[in-house]
């Protein structure tokens, strides 16, 4: 069956509400690049065109009535609303679901470790990527860190002009003859998706002194204590881990409405490289 191209049956009018459409889509996703994040855009959005929260209103004790619209949001990861109709339950409803986790670059709970004198961070990736697509690109972190006092601490860093950008290193091309001849699923193993953190090491520390100097800076700008037991999951062993983390490395770009599935910390696509001074 061929298929008509949609542009030529919109004039003007139509073409005008198509770009409007697509200009809130790429919005909503600029500000949604986790799910943290899109559960708190879409309920600024639902709360702006009428809905309540579900559970204060039932600590007030009201009833709900017909025409009502509520939400309710489970661990601020899940979404759920409900508009009120005026037959029973019995009778159906009609249910619309989508999902907003996405396929993405997890940093692992113990990420961050020295290596030839760079900061890494090991990660794993979730859902279905092309883990050659991950490489020699700036990339951006968003997401949060629970800390042992029960407070929580949100992390974006890259999205700003002026802060530092990250990356997945690759081979030079002329080092790569070997790398060229594999499958393309082969080209970048998983294992290889290590993020590069940080070069400047601390002055005055000979032992690891560029994960200190990120671990300095973490502390100074974030509040997250030095104190970490930080290790490669290979050097676990029973050392204890302090804090939670919650990372999670996904790709952004002016483009953003190409990025149809692609969403604690997450590294993101930037749309121009800047140099990394961590």
């Amino acid at each position: 069956m061929e298929r008509k191209n949609a542009w030529k049956g919109y004039d003007e009018a139509k073409s005008a509400k198509v770009d409007a459409l697509a200009k809130d889509y790429m919005d909503f996703l600029d500000n949604g690049k986790t799910e943290r994040e899109c559960v708190d855009t879409i309920v600024n959005q639902i709360e702006a065109a009428g809905y309540r929260e579900l559970p204060e209103l039932m600590k007030e004790g009201k009833k709900l009535s017909a025409g009502d619209k509520v939400y309710a949001v489970w661990m601020n990861k899940t979404v759920v609303m409900f508009q009120i109709g005026t037959k029973p339950m019995t009778e159906g409803l009609n249910i619309l679901g989508a999902h907003i986790d996405s396929p993405r670059l997890d940093i692992k709970q113990n990420p961050l470790y020295e290596d030839s004198d760079f900061a890494l961070l090991d990660t794993h990736y979730y859902g279905g990527i092309k883990k050659y697509q991950w490489v020699t690109l700036p990339l951006a972190l968003h997401g949060v860190v629970a800390k042992k006092d029960g407070s929580i601490v949100e992390i974006n860093i890259g999205e700003n002009e002026d802060d530092p950008v990250f990356f997945i290193s690759d081979l030079l091309i002329h080092l790569s003859a070997e790398q060229m001849e594999k499958k393309a699923s082969k080209v970048i193993e998983g294992e290889a998706l290590d993020l590069i953190f940080g070069s400047r090491p601390l002055a005055g520390e000979e032992k690891e002194a560029v994960k200190a100097g990120v671990m300095k800076l973490l502390a100074e700008q974030y509040g997250i204590p030095q104190s970490w037991k930080l290790y490669r999951p290979a050097r676990q062993e029973k050392q204890a881990w302090t804090e939670a983390w919650c990372l999670v490395m996904v790709r952004t770009t002016e483009y953003a409405h190409l990025l149809l599935w692609q969403r604690c910390w997450k590294l993101v696509r930037r749309s121009a490289p800047h140099a990394a001074s961590w």
